[in-house]
């Protein structure tokens, strides 16, 4: 559609200048008459022009018009301009009325009556005492012959009575001079017949304007509608496209890994979803209406330029070379610039996200100084580019604009002597200007488009580097499904791991089961691997060696979506989105009941919060939840994990933020509802008191699990975990607990 109607609007616009010449040079000029063949004449100039004619060219023109004397002529028959009682040259001869001709008839009419009917305006001039059309020796011979005509006798009564071949012989001695006057003497002739036949040639111009006029606006309305619909076509095309790649990132990214999410940064990934996307919308969207449209423009505009055989197609030759070298020079300038201003705005983007998320601590350390310096020198970095390649383009369109103006000064320059010579009409070389704008503007256009290029192909790549990423870790071709019978088990058999591009594992040969109704705790001293195990689990993470088990399958043979609808995970850092606290709660299904809800909530002590609040379930919570405290967040991620009913809950260090009573009682709640439900629970922890009573505590050392057991086993047998329990509680808070 869009091609389509781009060259509805190419031939609208190409089409304009014609009848603009048109206008000029047969509305204006020629007085309205388009053409050298009258669609009446008089009986006398009829017989006057086959006077110069063979049998061959008498024959066409005979079988070309029909005569109709005055007595039969009807009003209707004749064109609204003549008045027949005004008309005396009618009354006295009748009149020849051109016939419904074809299109080939007419040309061959045209053809042969050209010369004659110039010949009979000559003669008629000599008769008049001007013959300026003959040189001096001509007019002294043609004036001499005159002047011995017998009284009463007209020149073309002698010509009547010479011999035909003498006549043909001087009709061929005028006829290249006479066919370099072209077809405007014909129309004016015809002009001059007319108003002897009383016809009112002023009404016929602006009659011809007019229609001419009628028919150019028409053309521009076509053309307004063709390229409205583009237009239309285009953005749709375009913020599509750009709305599916939106799209397509985001679906990419929710697959990434740590592994992937390690290759780009946030800011980068938010600058390639936003502005980069948005370059390949603008040059779409352009590309649609410049890149189709300029080339048909250009062809078109070209291939009239050549069939209008004025000679001066080498200028608009000469002009397009040096439009495209000034191009040129400009992209090979400004292009390498143009792929450094999207990762300066990467630049600007991280800046301007790490100041925000840490304000606090800028605050803090007093170093807004330092941030305004960082953001500066990012700014100013990006400010420099862009006003290198905008000075470059400011320099760019004033000296196009020179040219543009230069071209039709040539061109009105060439055109005056051929105008001077007779080859060529105003009208010609006004429409000769504008197909020559119209050609270097369309060569402009796909040159600037060129120059835009390079920052749409680097935007391009940049967001395709994304859409390929081979994912680190893919769900299997042929997956499995869950054992029922082995609901809620989590089993490590000889895991070992090793971050990307890392030298040494940081996971060493780590075994181990979790049980249904149970809790397995995991504690350790700072980088231990803690919580990369609990990682492992719903595999943001690939192990390196050895294989992970839930209720008896290999995590690897089961697909992701199945795998994570198990797990109830509650992260170190709490997250909260933009929303209330009930669409926090029912993250996992927006349809779950509000007793579902409520009893989340209540297992994570958060009731006592949320009821203080005057719309309850319905406040608002603000992005990432800024607007509730450290410990009221981490409540609300452990009820959002409850709410899900998940087989296994994976908390990693889920109750740092918790007080000690809190913590407490969100664990006795927790340890209750897994007895109902049949869950297991997983626990990273940095505080003793809070897997004192689970029912496996895993304690790990560079890596490596260093003991197993229960608080009171541990506490007999390992001396890393003693360690770790006496540095927080004394030995009698120990014995109490």
């Amino acid at each position: 559609m869009v091609v389509g109607l781009l060259y509805g609007q190419a031939q609208a616009e190409l089409a304009l200048p014609d009848y603009m010449s048109d206008i000029i040079s047969n509305g204006i000029q020629a007085g309205g008459f388009d053409s050298g063949v009258p669609e009446m004449m008089s009986k006398d100039t009829y017989d006057h022009t086959l006077i110069f004619m063979n049998t061959k060219e008498a024959k066409v023109m005979e079988d070309s018009y029909e005569y109709i004397a005055f007595a039969d002529i009807k009003n209707d028959e004749l064109p609204e301009e003549i008045d027949l009682s005004n008309t005396s040259v009618i009354k006295d001869s009748g009149i020849y009325v051109l016939k419904d001709l074809s299109d080939a008839k007419f040309e061959k009419l045209d053809e042969v009556m050209n010369v004659p009917f110039l010949m009979v305006n000559g003669m008629e001039s000599i008769s008049n005492g001007n013959a300026s059309y003959l040189d001096e020796d001509q007019a002294k011979q043609m004036q001499e012959v005159m002047d011995n005509l017998p009284e009463g006798m007209s020149i073309f009564d002698a010509l009547q009575m010479q011999p035909k071949e003498e006549t043909l012989k001087m009709v061929d001695e005028q006829k290249a001079k006479l066919e370099e006057l072209g077809s405007m003497a014909s129309m004016s002739m015809v002009k001059g017949e007319y108003e002897r036949l009383g016809v009112d040639t002023q009404r016929v111009q602006n009659n011809y304007i007019f229609a001419t006029g009628t028919k150019m606006l028409a053309i521009s309305l076509g053309g307004v509608i063709c390229a409205i619909l583009v237009g239309f076509i285009a953005s749709l095309i375009g913020n599509g496209v750009a709305r599916r790649m939106r799209q397509d990132v985001f679906e990419k990214v929710e697959s990434f890994s740590n592994e992937e999410f390690n290759k780009f940064s946030t800011a980068s990934l938010i600058t390639r979803t936003t502005n980069d996307i948005q370059q390949i919308q603008m040059i779409l969207i352009m590309g649609m209406r410049i890149i189709i449209y300029s080339p048909i423009l250009a062809f078109g505009a070209i291939m009239r330029v050549l069939n209008d055989g004025s000679g001066m197609i080498w200028i608009i030759v000469l002009v397009v070379a040096v439009i495209m070298g000034i191009m040129a020079t400009t992209f090979a300038v400004a292009g390498p610039k143009f792929k450094i201003v999207q990762k300066l705005i990467d630049k600007i983007n991280l800046v301007m996200r790490e100041d925000l998320s840490g304000m606090l601590v800028i605050r803090a350390f007093h170093t807004e100084k330092y941030e305004e310096a960082r953001m500066e020198k990012a700014n100013r970095d990006q400010m420099k580019v862009q006003l290198f390649t905008g000075r470059t383009m400011a320099v760019v369109m004033p000296l196009v604009q020179f040219i543009f103006s230069a071209t039709s000064l040539l061109i009105v320059w060439v055109a005056a002597h051929q105008i001077d010579l007779g080859n060529m009409q105003i009208g010609q070389m006004i429409a000769f200007i504008q197909y020559a704008m119209q050609i270097i503007m369309s060569f402009m256009m796909i040159a600037i488009i060129s120059i835009m290029l390079p920052r749409a192909s680097a935007s391009a790549a940049r967001v395709f580097e994304v859409l390929n990423t081979k994912l680190h870790i893919q769900d299997p071709e042929t997956p499995k499904t869950f054992d029922t019978n082995e609901k809620g088990y989590v089993e490590f058999k000889n895991v070992s791991f090793r971050y990307p591009g890392a030298e040494e594992d940081v996971l060493h040969d780590i075994s181990f089961v979790a049980k249904p109704r149970q809790t397995t705790a995991f504690i350790g001293s700072t980088g231990s691997g803690k919580s990369t195990i609990v990682n492992l689990i719903p595999r943001f993470f690939d192990t390196t060696g050895g294989t992970i088990e839930v209720d008896g399958v290999n995590i690897k043979d089961v697909t992701q979506q199945e795998l994570r609808k198990k797990i109830g995970l509650v992260p170190q850092k709490g997250v909260l989105f933009s929303g209330t606290i009930e669409s926090n709660i029912k993250y996992s299904d927006e349809n779950m009941s509000d007793k579902q809800m409520q009893l989340a909530a209540d297992v994570a002590q958060a009731t006592e919060f949320i009821s203080q609040k005057p719309e309850g379930f319905e406040s608002e919570i603000a992005q990432g939840g800024s607007n509730v405290s450290g410990g009221q967040k981490q409540r609300l991620s452990i009820a959002r994990a409850v709410a899900k009913n998940p087989e296994i809950y994976i908390f990693d260090d889920s109750f740092s933020a918790l007080d000690f009573k809190t913590d407490a009682t969100v664990r006795e709640a927790l340890n209750k509802l897994v007895e109902k439900t049949g869950s297991t629970i997983l626990v990273v922890a940095q505080r003793v008191s809070s897997i004192m009573q689970a029912d496996q505590i895993i304690v790990l050392d560079e890596g490596s699990i260093v003991a197993k057991g229960t608080h009171e086993e541990l506490m007999k047998s390992c001396e890393v975990y003693q360690e770790i329990a006496y540095s927080q509680l004394s030995k009698e808070e120990l014995d109490n607990e």
